[in-house]
Formats: C-alpha cells, structure tokens, sequence
C-alpha cells in the first residue's frame, strides 16, 4: 500500500445527531507542539456499547482517547481545537472542571496500576478524594463490596481486603483498577489496550468483564487486537494518520468494511 499523507485521508461521513450519544466529538483537532495527531475527527460514541478504537500505531487512537477526559493537558505542550461533549456537556468549555470530568469519566490503561495501599483503600480512593462528607464506616463497606461484586472479583478477595493491591495477579489488579472507578459513578469508562499486558486466559477474563458491563456504562476501547475488538465490541471506529476513516457495527467494519483502506488493514497489508 502507498504512503498516504494525512490530507489524502476522507474522514468518515458524519451522521445525523442522535440524543443517546455517550461522546460526541466535532471538528477535533490536536497538537504536540508543532506535530499534528488528530485532523478534523468527528465521532458519535453512543451510550451504553462497547467501542473499538481499531487502527495502525501512531494513528491517534490513544490520544484521541485520552482527549476524552482531557489527561492529554498534562502535557504542556499540547493543544487542541474543537469540541467533545459527554453526555451533551462539553468537557473543555472554560467552566467544565477537569476534576469533575475525570470524575465521570473512567480511565483504564495499558498496565494495572494500582495504588501501593490495601485492596480496600484502593477502591475508596477516588471516592474519598471526591467526597463531600464522610459516608461512614458501613457505607464505604457497602461500596467496597458492589464495587468488587460488579468486576467479579469479590468472592477472591472479601478476606483479603486489608492486603496490598500490588500481591494480586495481573488479572486481578486490572478488575481491581476497573473497580476503583466504580464508586464515583462514572457513565463513561476509557479503557486503552486494558489487556496488553495479560495473558490469554486473563484477557478472556477482562473481556468478559467489559461485556457484561456493557449496559451500565458507555465503554470506549482501545486495542491492538483485532480479534479482541471484533469479539468484544458493539462498534469499531478505524483510524488512520489522525483521521477516523470508518465507523460502523463491528460486524459489518470487519466483514463489508466501506473503504479499501479499513479492508487493507483488518487484512493484515499493513499495519
């Protein structure tokens, strides 16, 4: 396949606004310093889904992820135009707190990180550094508890909740970073190749995971694995040199992709 330039990429046709919408991304564009990462992106994620972020490395999937709870402000040389409305609010208008939008707005990455504190702690975290008040003793147990039920993971660590997040297996930090979000109820989780550092059977395991919550909360996925987003999403968004060139069901990008250029890569000829 010849080398395309950014400018030679048709951005996918966008479509009628539609009031389920979990993101809504308009004529975004982004830059670290000088280098160009996203062109013009126009995306509708709807609620309560799973979307793939599919596409080569370097194409923009995970910054344009990351624009979606505004994590990419911490560079300080990085700057966007556009707009991306969660849930109709636009996250960067100049009254939007990043708190409150990281807030809503789950995020998962490559590598579990949870904190060097007990498995309890952990999940409590981000609701004790929201909070208003203190809920009380009995309620943070009860949030403990649904929160590790709705990641599978409660039933393996309900008598060891006083030990250290880090001694759990990888597959098990990874629900347990899932589960930390889960308190401050977020509607929206980000989640950026959340099983690249898992084995097969661990991968399986999270997969499952994002599955059934799909329904509870809008999920948008960025993953490396083709098979991974085909058995695991509702849509697959495909992008290329910053651009999203295609949007569709999952079944539909994999199987009768619009453009040559999504066919091109889900086929392997590069990439």
């Amino acid at each position: 396949m010849a080398e395309l330039h950014p400018s030679e990429v048709a951005p996918a046709q966008a479509k009628p606004a539609s009031p389920q919408l979990a993101i809504e991304v308009r004529d975004l564009n982004l830059w670290y310093g000088k280098f160009q990462a996203l062109y013009e992106v126009d995306l509708e994620i709807k609620a309560g889904i799973v979307t793939a972020l599919i596409g080569p490395s370097g194409c923009g999937k995970s910054t344009l992820l990351r624009s979606c709870n505004r994590i990419n402000e911490r560079l300080g040389y990085v700057t966007t135009t556009g707009t991306i409305k969660v849930h109709g609010l636009d996250i960067y208008d100049e009254a939007a707190s990043r708190i409150q939008v990281r807030r809503h707005i789950g995020m998962v990455f490559q590598r579990p990180n949870p904190l060097p504190l007990s498995i309890r702690d952990n999940i409590l975290f981000g609701h004790r550094l929201h909070r208003e008040r203190a809920p009380g003793r009995a309620a943070e147990d009860e949030m403990v508890e649904s929160a590790l039920r709705e990641v599978l993971l409660w039933d393996r660590v309900k008598d060891r909740l006083h030990h250290r997040a880090t001694g759990l297996s990888l597959e098990e930090q990874q629900k347990l970073c899932i589960a930390r979000l889960l308190p401050t109820k977020p509607s929206v989780l980000l989640m950026d190749e959340p099983c690249s550092a898992l084995d097969p059977e661990a991968t399986s395991a999270v997969e499952d995971l994002i599955w059934d919550m799909r329904g509870h909360y809008s999920i948008l996925i960025v993953t490396h694995n083709m098979a991974q987003a085909r058995r695991a999403s509702d849509e697959c968004v495909f992008m290329l040199l910053g651009r999203v060139v295609e949007h569709d069901k999952t079944e539909t990008v994999f199987v009768t992709p619009a453009r040559q250029e999504t066919s091109d890569y889900i086929e392997g000829r590069f990439g």
